[in-house]
């Protein structure tokens, strides 16, 4: 994408009703939102959020099947979900919004409890071991996600990576947390959810071409309490 494209992307982005841009030093000195999301959406409503949503695909497949539910994808490049935030505002599809940060600044935009699932999907694996705490289901991140989840709430991964899939579920297993349904080849083995093999990402479409399995974990963590 060109520089041109993505400072045009940037400053429709800031014109967005729907798109929250916080810098890094207004998330560490107190984020305005943290708590108050239902303020944001002028209801109560459940939130679920997508970590890592691109284009925001997913974030809006799930929010036009579900208008009692809000939804929030999470991305740092906002010229990625632009689109996803273009297609929200001219549809008038109220229940989106999206939030451009750090997924590691997750526990300090929402609150405990204010989360009710959250989904992650085709996140970079980061295979190399010196990558391990980028990636996005290493234990430092759990407990991120489990401070801002309700009590049971669920967790989606879906990505085209064994590695990963293998790595979450070793890791899952290890913490004694509770892995609620596994497929290495959702396309192949049935039982998945719908939302599962209905709505495909950009990326999924060219992982099916080059024939990647698709696999997918819903897991919830363990409570101590």
């Amino acid at each position: 994408m060109g520089s041109k494209n993505k400072l045009k992307r940037f400053r429709e982005n800031e014109k967005f009703h729907n798109v929250i841009q916080p810098t890094r030093q207004e998330v560490f000195d107190g984020f305005s939102l943290k708590g108050k999301w239902h303020t944001f959406f002028n209801n109560n409503n459940p939130i679920i959020l997508e970590l890592g949503c691109g284009k925001g695909e997913y974030t809006l497949a799930l929010a036009q099947r579900n208008p009692n539910i809000n939804y929030i994808g999470v991305d740092i490049k906002g010229a990625r979900f632009w689109l996803g935030a273009k297609i929200a505002t001219e549809n008038k599809i109220t229940n989106v919004a999206f939030l451009r940060t750090q997924i590691e600044l997750i526990d300090l935009c929402f609150s405990s409890d204010e989360v009710s699932e959250i989904w992650i999907t085709f996140p970079d694996p980061q295979i190399k071991y010196k990558r391990t705490k980028h990636r996005m289901t290493n234990p430092e991140f759990f407990k991120k996600y489990q401070n801002i989840l309700v009590k049971n709430g669920l967790m989606h991964l879906k990505t085209d990576s064994e590695f990963m899939h293998g790595y979450t579920l070793g890791l899952l297993r290890g913490l004694g947390h509770n892995i609620v349904y596994a497929n290495h080849d959702v396309y192949k083995n049935e039982g998945a959810p719908a939302i599962v093999t209905e709505v495909q990402t950009f990326y999924e479409k060219m992982f099916l071409e080059e024939k990647k399995p698709i696999t997918y974990i819903q897991f919830q963590f363990f409570d101590e309490n």
